[in-house]
C-alpha cells in the first residue's frame, strides 16, 4: 500500500510540474505563424532607427536573425540578400537583419561586404528574447520571420540552406503583396 501511495504521489508531483512548465512556455509566448509579430525599434550602425510597425499596411518585412557579423555563414547569408537587394526593392519587400552584435561590429561588417540593406543591433538582446531566437550560448539562432502587411507572422524559417535563403524569403514575401 505504501508503494502505491508513493507511486501516486510521485505521479501527481511530476504531472503538476510538467503542467506548470507547459503553462510557463505558453505564457512566455512562443511565436507561431498567424500571431502578431512583436513590434520593435532598433538602430543600425549608422544611427538610423527602424520600427517594425512603420511597415504595417505598406509592405511585407523579412526579419532575419543571424548569430555573428563577419562569420562565414552570416556573410554568405547577408551577401545573398545584398546581391538580390534590387529584387527585394522591386517586389516592395523590406529586409531587416538583426544580431546581438554591437554597432561597431555591424558597421565593419556592412563596410567589409558592401551590404546595402539594414542590419540592426540588438545588443541588449530584448528583441531576440521577444522573438525567442536567443540560443543558450547567448547568440541569436539563424531564424527568419516573414511578416505580412498586417503585421502578422506569415512564415517562420529555421534557416539551414544559407546560400538559398535570399531566394526563398524573397519568393515567400513577394507573394504577400
Amino acid at each position: 500500500m505504501k508503494k502505491l501511495v508513493f507511486f501516486l504521489f510521485s505521479f501527481l508531483l511530476v504531472t503538476s510540474f510538467s503542467l506548470a512548465q507547459n503553462t510557463k512556455t505558453e505564457k512566455e509566448g512562443e511565436l507561431k505563424v498567424g500571431m502578431s509579430a512583436p513590434n520593435f525599434t532598433l538602430h543600425d550602425a549608422f544611427g538610423h532607427s527602424y520600427k517594425l510597425s512603420s511597415y504595417k499596411g505598406k509592405m511585407p518585412v523579412v526579419v532575419y536573425f543571424y548569430p555573428k557579423a563577419g562569420t562565414s555563414g552570416c556573410t554568405k547569408e547577408a551577401c545573398g540578400i545584398r546581391d538580390d537587394w534590387s529584387k527585394f526593392k522591386d517586389s516592395k519587400v523590406q529586409v531587416l537583419g538583426i544580431s546581438i552584435d554591437q554597432k561597431d561590429e555591424i558597421k565593419k561588417f556592412v563596410k567589409d561586404y558592401n551590404l546595402n540593406f539594414p542590419l540592426l543591433s540588438d545588443a541588449d538582446k530584448n528583441v531576440s528574447k521577444k522573438y525567442g531566437v536567443l540560443s543558450d550560448k547567448g547568440y541569436d539562432n539563424r531564424i527568419t520571420f516573414i511578416v505580412d502587411k498586417k503585421g502578422i507572422i506569415a512564415e517562420i524559417i529555421n534557416v539551414s540552406d544559407i546560400e538559398g535563403h535570399s531566394a526563398k524569403v524573397l519568393d515567400i514575401a513577394s507573394k504577400l503583396n
